[in-house]
């Protein structure tokens, strides 16, 4: 991994300085890791807004939807109500993670919630 990190620093400019997770970036881009590192933050996102971690039995994102299915009914039904407010707060934490690979700085990265 850290010659592939060297590679991919060596293609940067010698006199710009960049900050770890630009590094950390680049690189993820440049072996096409990119969608799979999202798709892990997408779903600690979920889990801190939601504070439903410990009952998603399954999630899948793709598209910019992601699909929660919970262990509670009950649960599921309560976080339906709030889904506004879920893709909100999810892509706030998404907008202030420095690991996180995207294109547009302005685009969200959830744009629709499905729960089950």
């Amino acid at each position: 991994p850290w010659g592939r990190l060297h590679e991919t620093m060596s293609r940067l400019p010698r006199k710009q300085a960049i900050s770890v997770a630009e590094a950390l970036r680049e690189m993820f881009r440049s072996e096409r890791l990119g969608a799979t590192l999202n798709t892990r933050r997408v779903f600690v996102a979920w889990d801190e807004a939601s504070g439903a971690g410990d009952f998603t039995i399954r999630k899948f994102f793709r598209d910019g939807v992601l699909y929660v299915t919970l262990s509670s009914s009950v649960l599921a039904s309560q976080l339906s109500m709030q889904k506004a407010a879920l893709l909100e707060k999810m892509n706030a934490i998404l907008a202030g993670d420095p690991l996180l690979i995207r294109e547009d700085e302005h685009e969200q990265i959830v744009k629709e919630l499905r729960i089950k």
